[in-house]
């Protein structure tokens, strides 16, 4: 089943039908919200507000485990993010819509970016981070729509909540990447740790600040201007993506826990073993 996580602004999926609700409460402590479970287009979704109903969190803050696991435990096999991203690159314009497929990781520390340790012990692979799959229909819905969509992009995840310098800016160009957001890290490497298949729509808002012309500099009120300009399309593009099959997960990542645990199992408390057979679904 698909997961649908919506970001700044998308705090419901319109035109579901709900089924139910799953509760928010986990191991890992408290999801952003109650996972919504419903049809769309007669298909099954899922729905989670990342920042919570009326934006209550700030990226650092989101229990980005919690959220993972409940959508997890509810049923998801794949994931698709909704985020707002800033461009480093003059092609991915304001108002597209571009889908990276790697990340770097420029956060501080203060994210819990991992499910395992305290005994359970395990490293992912995560030199293919993304479902190309998922990317692939995402992309055929896009064309069928006139959208202007990239893919194929390297995403620089910063800690925020600060908007960046210029130098910073600059700095992630030089290092080959084309977008920054505050969001999908460690959101895309929990959901492969979950065997969950991931990408993620970014919908891009501004230039950051790599230009000279102070106008162009991002700033909150740009971001919720053009992303608010944007859901309408986000919203058909979620639509027409529904309205055709969608894909399975690469089974690389269905696996993904096969290879990389190392904790022998029989070792592990009830209560370890129990959160880890949710992931090995």
């Amino acid at each position: 089943m698909l997961a649908i996580v919506g970001g700044t602004g998308l705090y419901e999926l319109q035109g579901l039908e709900l089924v139910r609700e799953h509760s928010p409460e986990t191991p890992f402590g408290q999801a952003s919200g109650p996972v919504a479970e419903g049809r769309l287009h007669g298909q099954s979704v899922l729905f989670l507000a990342r920042h919570g109903k009326g934006h209550r969190h700030l990226p650092h803050e989101v229990n980005y485990r919690a959220n993972i696991f409940a959508l997890k435990r509810a049923g998801a096999t794949q994931m698709l993010g909704i985020s707002a991203v800033g461009s480093l690159a003059e092609e991915a314009a304001p108002g597209h819509f571009a889908m990276p497929e790697q990340y770097i990781d420029f956060t501080r520390g203060r994210r819990i970016g991992t499910f395992f340790g305290d005994g359970v012990a395990a490293h992912i692979s995560t030199a293919k981070p993304v479902s190309a799959r998922l990317v692939s229909s995402v992309q055929t819905a896009a064309r069928s729509l006139g959208l202007p969509f990239h893919r194929g992009l390297t995403y620089a995840c910063v800690e925020g909540p600060r908007l960046g310098t210029q130098a910073e800016s600059h700095f992630m160009r030089l290092a080959g990447c084309h977008l920054v957001g505050m969001t999908n890290v460690p959101e895309a490497f929990l959901a492969r740790e979950a065997q969950m298949g991931y990408a993620t729509i970014g919908i891009v808002t501004d230039y950051d600040c790599w230009r000279e012309d102070p106008e162009e500099h991002v700033s909150v009120a740009a971001v919720f201007e053009r992303y608010g300009q944007s859901l309408t399309k986000v919203r058909s593009l979620i639509d027409a993506l529904f309205q055709a099959a969608l894909p399975e997960p690469e089974p690389e990542i269905r696996q993904s826990l096969a290879t990389a645990l190392m904790s022998d199992p029989n070792s592990l408390g009830a209560a370890q073993r129990e959160w880890l057979s949710v992931l090995q679904r």
